[in-house]
């Protein structure tokens, strides 16, 4: 079957379709799961888990070109991983550290549901660009297109993120000290 015809079997809910388009996205899709994961168990699991959601969104898939399929479902496939990455509390902020570092003692029993908690306490802004650059990925490019704001606001408003974070999270150390 041709990518056309997969598309429509699997739109259908053609089970050859589907065993189709699963079997010639499998490895690369799982490769990018693992990436993310780092974890050939969890990234197995995510690849499932994403390809169950590939055939219950198959039908709002619009065919543009001979990579939209392939793009469409590494999206879902990276969103998926991530979710998991959060669910299970194992991101890693590698900015916050070093930002961290530079001003502030940390107490070393401070634990990641407190990041993730201040994290949430920031304004909806920072907290925006913040995820989507420290933790997505993207560049301060596609931050302004995908919000339609200014390459500089995007960079501004990550710079304020990270000062409030640290302040947040300074607080919460002293209030942990405190006890």
């Amino acid at each position: 079957m041709d990518e056309k015809e997969l598309i429509k079997a699997c739109k259908r809910k053609k089970q050859v379709g589907q065993k189709q388009l699963y079997e010639r996205y499998y490895d690369i899709m799982f490769r990018i799961c693992y990436r993310y994961l780092g974890n050939l168990h969890d990234a197995e699991d995510i690849v499932v888990e994403g390809f169950i959601k590939v055939f219950e969104k198959i039908k709002q898939f619009e065919y543009r070109n001979s990579s939209s399929l392939k793009n469409w479902i590494q999206t879902i496939m990276v969103n998926e991983s991530l979710m998991h990455l959060r669910r299970s509390k194992r991101i890693l902020f590698s900015d916050n550290e070093h930002i961290l570092e530079q001003n502030y003692h940390i107490d070393e029993t401070l634990e990641i549901k407190d990041i993730h908690k201040a994290i949430a306490q920031m304004p909806t802004g920072y907290r925006t660009v913040f995820n989507m650059y420290v933790v997505e990925g993207y560049s301060h490019k596609e931050i302004a297109e995908r919000l339609n704001i200014s390459e500089q606001t995007s960079k501004s408003q990550l710079s304020r993120a990270k000062k409030y974070l640290q302040k947040l999270i300074k607080d919460l150390n002293y209030e942990r000290r405190a006890i």
